[in-house]
């Protein structure tokens, strides 16, 4: 969903009445999370003590003279049409009300109403984008709105332009979409793999046609904390990554709640932080990408934290199995790996290097503490926090999706050092910085600084 730029006026302020001493408690929240507003009120709408502040009256304040509420200008796309913007954000459901009255509020009535103010990415932010070589596409997932775009391979959105729109996208309810972070094209059906992170614990399959809030074709329950998929054509295999520290190999055409028919698991495997996942079906490996943080299971267990590494196993490898080498060290420069690929046609290994706005090329037999052969990283190369990486080898291109800086950049499979992008696909104004608000565990208020602090 592309965004307007609109500026909001009038009934989005309101004046709150606070009983109690600790009105500076009430800044963001009324009361620890075990005390909600709604609990404050007795069945008949007289106030319960409870020793935390509570909402007494809401009182809105008038429209300054002359403004109104609503959209004041609007972006436009690349292309003419947005008339697929318009209808998929019909789809989406309304995210305020208006205020009850006074009268409402005194009378007990749970507080339904808008928010002073919003702080949020309104532009699609890219987990993911692959090439689907035969239909000249590049398919794109959007973590921070919930949806997949599709792209013709050879947009290229102009300096000038807000944003480049996509030929369709699939989003909404009925999608089940939510916190997508890693996608597969199948190379025959052209059908979609799109694979839900942190609450979603689900994989998804929706065909090539799908557009707009239509549901998956197929939905295969995943442990909690999928993150990377890849597939083994020859096989007919699925494999999946968990954060956890984990590998899950289905089979390919499994749905509900069919289970893995094997798992590479335990203390020797070295895996901690697992996210991005590759396989090379010539040479029969798997590589996986690990943040570094370990956990145990059990009672009284505890974790720790490591530098970042990426482990290569046999591609059949199950149970606790160590891993055949280990990259890492300082030379690596490997800082919170994402997504990864293994080019099997030329035995590379490239990684989207989150943590270093770098994009990383390693040779598949690379072990220990070695250097990358390429390194793309600085102003020109256009990368910010990148999340994934794809190599289009019919084309010899690069694709890095940038969770950081609403693009998809493609390069030269060979580009080298502080190279700019053959093109650049844009999901938001030039220079606009993603503001990274996606799954927001709490909020705190710093008084002093005047902050507010959101871990994410």
């Amino acid at each position: 969903m592309f965004p307007q730029m609109c500026k909001r006026a009038g009934g989005g302020a309101v004046v709150l009445t606070l009983g109690l001493a600790g009105v500076a408690a009430w800044v963001l929240f009324a009361g620890p999370a075990q005390h909600p507003l709604s609990e404050t009120f007795t069945r008949h709408g007289s106030l319960r003590p409870t020793g935390y502040p509570q909402l007494v009256s809401i009182t809105p304040l008038p429209a300054p003279d002359g403004e109104t509420d609503g959209a004041m200008c609007q972006l436009v796309p690349v292309r003419a049409n947005a008339g697929l913007m318009a209808a998929l954000l019909q789809q989406r459901p309304a995210t305020g009300s208006s205020a009850p009255s006074s009268s409402e509020a005194k009378a007990g009535v749970d507080a339904d109403r808008s928010p002073v103010r919003i702080l949020r990415d309104t532009y699609p932010t890219f987990s993911a984008a692959i090439v689907d070589p035969d239909r000249n596409e590049i398919l794109a997932q959007d973590e921070n709105l919930a949806n997949i775009m599709v792209f013709d391979r050879m947009d290229n959105t102009p300096p000038s332009a807000s944003f480049t729109e996509p030929k369709r996208m699939i989003g909404g309810p009925k999608t089940t979409l939510e916190f997508e972070c890693g996608i597969y094209v199948d190379p025959k059906t052209g059908d979609i793999y799109t694979v839900a992170n942190d609450t979603g614990n689900r994989l998804a399959i929706f065909s090539h046609e799908a557009k707009g809030n239509v549901a998956p074709d197929r939905v295969l329950k995943t442990p909690h904390g999928t993150y990377g998929i890849a597939v083994d054509e020859a096989k007919q295999e699925m494999y999946l990554s968990l954060q956890g520290g984990s590998v899950v190999v289905y089979n390919k055409m499994a749905k509900g709640d069919d289970k893995p028919i094997r798992t590479l698991e335990g203390p020797r495997t070295k895996l901690g932080g697992v996210h991005g996942i590759a396989i090379d079906t010539k040479r029969k490996l798997m590589f996986l990408a690990n943040h570094g943080n370990f956990h145990a299971k059990g009672p009284n267990t505890g974790g720790r934290i490591e530098p970042s590494s990426i482990t290569v196993y046999p591609l059949d490898a199950s149970g606790d199995t160590p891993p055949l080498r280990v990259l890492q060290g300082p030379k690596t420069q490997l800082n919170w790996p994402a997504l990864i690929y293994a080019d099997a046609d030329h035995g590379e290994l490239y990684i989207a290097n989150d943590g270093d706005d770098s994009v990383l090329v390693f040779q598949e037999t690379d072990d220990g503490d070695a250097a990358p052969t390429r390194v793309i990283k600085g102003p020109k190369a256009n990368l910010r926090e990148p999340s994934s990486v794809f190599v289009d080898t019919k084309n010899d291109e690069l694709v890095v999706a940038n969770m950081g800086n609403h693009s998809t950049n493609v390069y030269r499979r060979t580009a080298n050092g502080n190279v700019a992008p053959l093109r650049i696909i844009r999901s938001a104004p030039a220079g606009k910085i993603a503001l990274a608000i996606v799954n927001p565990g709490a909020v705190a208020y710093d008084s002093k600084r005047d902050e507010l602090l959101v871990p994410n």
